[in-house]
């Protein structure tokens, strides 16, 4: 059976070489840089917590964005389970609980596409996917006008006066959800822009 083939991303230097020399030390994995990655390796993230601008990272374009992720982190959040989900992290472990080889075997499950999710972690998750807004039914207003219930939450944010990046933080949605759901909405309903959409909606009694 060929190595699977891992990357390192760490929040420091120090964690990140102990992470790659621990990891190269496996005859059963290969460790490759980070922009050699396919969507079929796996890439080893260690950070304190999922920030904006890691998960942003994780989203964008390139091979980190394509490659399943191994997240080691000292907290995860509940608005952060599904921006990690979003992020192609498909398993979570415990930076001060997990020894090296659960990790190995946390690398090794992907392949198969089992994914470690803990326990307490996927209850979490589907509490949460049972929150979403698209869950929830529209208000007769909103209805009427044509919005979505996704819709309606992110033009009531709008009207906040909060950015893109604010919105996404939010309602946990990616920045491009968001941009999305906007695009969406305004092409649909023939809006100019946002404050169009905005005022739109104020109109109709769905904000």
């Amino acid at each position: 059976m060929e190595p699977v083939r891992v990357a390192v991303q760490a929040a420091d230097s120090i964690m990140h070489a102990g992470l790659t020399s621990f990891l190269c030390a496996r005859t059963e994995l290969a460790v490759v840089e980070p922009d050699e990655l396919t969507e079929r390796d796996v890439l080893v993230i260690q950070a304190d917590r999922m920030t904006v601008q890691l998960a942003a990272e994780l989203r964008g374009a390139g091979p980190r964005a394509r490659a399943a992720k191994v997240l080691v982190t000292g907290e995860l959040r509940e608005n952060d389970i599904l921006t990690a989900v979003e992020c192609r992290v498909v398993a979570v472990l415990s930076r001060a609980a997990t020894s090296g080889q659960q990790l190995v075997d946390a690398v090794l499950s992907v392949v198969p596409d089992c994914g470690l999710l803990p326990t307490e972690l996927v209850g979490r998750l589907c509490d949460s996917v049972r929150r979403l807004p698209d869950a929830r039914p529209v208000s007769p207003a909103a209805e009427s006008a044509g919005l979505t219930a996704r819709e309606v939450d992110v033009l009531r944010l709008m009207a906040e006066g909060c950015d893109t990046a604010e919105i996404a933080h939010k309602l946990c949605y990616s920045e491009r959800t968001v941009k999305n759901t906007v695009y969406g909405l305004t092409t649909r309903l023939n809006l100019r822009n946002r404050p169009h959409a905005v005022a739109y909606a104020m109109r109709a009694g769905a904000i």
